[in-house]
């Protein structure tokens, strides 16, 4: 049996964390499951057994913070799943962790392994609290007390740039530092440091995100049309995306998923509340 939750952050961190989500699931058999990139750092809790990587062949940390990743990968079940994981706003990690996000780039990293004995208590808290809706307070009196001591010099810059990503398919490099009122070069560092990728790697990860998207909203439509929406070059290049990022073509993938985009999904439903008001 399955359940699962998405939680809405408290007001005061909606600005920086998307949402929360629980997922528990007591399998019998083992389940596996392809992980796509969603564009955002996560922080996960494994409060049952850890998932096993088949590609690198080892069990994922306890808790650990989750990098950007470029390309799929397969986990797999190894008893009973309770999951509990904190989705930041893509530009928002930084926030919390105080230390550049650029260092979690292609990783998985331990709570243990990270030197902040503030993550290591909040690790122990959360493991040892049965209750659920406690772990997400503890989680949220965490977050907003780190929240109050981080300088926020180039976050409203690194939040203008990724607005453009959003609401441009086609943006470039250079546009982006423009909005960011930056130097390329300086621009490249801080978006690094905030983001957690280049923003080469983002804008193809949120091509892909935007590509699923509009699946999403209906799979019937032709991939030619697809790709030239989301910035693709042509359909032989958003083929090729799709096979390096969920290492299926896009006809493959509908016929084994239901696309979701876990990105603009989110984006689509704050603008939809946003109008209802």
């Amino acid at each position: 049996m399955q359940s699962f939750r998405m939680i809405k952050p408290a007001p005061g961190l909606a600005r920086y964390v998307r949402h929360y989500w629980i997922l528990e699931e007591d399998a019998v058999l083992p389940v596996s499951e392809r992980v796509l990139p969603v564009g955002c750092v996560q922080l996960v809790f494994h409060k049952g057994e850890s998932l096993f990587l088949l590609k690198e062949g080892k069990l994922q940390p306890r808790a650990m913070i989750c990098g950007h990743t470029f390309g799929f990968s397969d986990v797999l079940s190894t008893g009973r799943i309770e999951m509990l994981t904190v989705v930041f706003q893509p530009y928002a990690a930084k926030v919390f962790l105080h230390i550049p996000v650029r260092l979690f780039h292609g990783q998985s990293v331990a709570m243990e392994d990270v030197e902040d004995k503030d993550f290591k208590l909040l690790t122990t808290r959360v493991t040892d609290t049965t209750d659920q809706d406690e772990c997400i307070r503890l989680i949220e009196r965490f977050l907003i007390r780190r929240l109050y001591t981080f300088p926020e010099y180039n976050l409203k810059r690194v939040v203008a740039a990724l607005h453009e990503i959003n609401v441009c398919p086609s943006v470039d490099i250079p546009r982006l530092a423009d909005v960011a009122c930056l130097g390329d070069k300086q621009f490249r560092r801080v978006f690094m440091d905030y983001m957690g990728t280049t923003p080469k790697e983002f804008i193809r990860i949120v091509r892909m995100q935007r590509a699923l998207f509009m699946l999403q909203q209906d799979g019937a439509t032709p991939f030619a049309q697809v790709a030239y929406a989301c910035g693709f070059s042509d359909q032989s290049h958003m083929i090729k995306e799709f096979k390096l990022f969920s290492g299926y073509t896009p006809a493959e993938y509908l016929t084994i998923c239901a696309p979701y985009s876990d990105y603009f999904s989110h984006i689509y439903l704050i603008y939809w509340q946003r109008n209802k008001q």
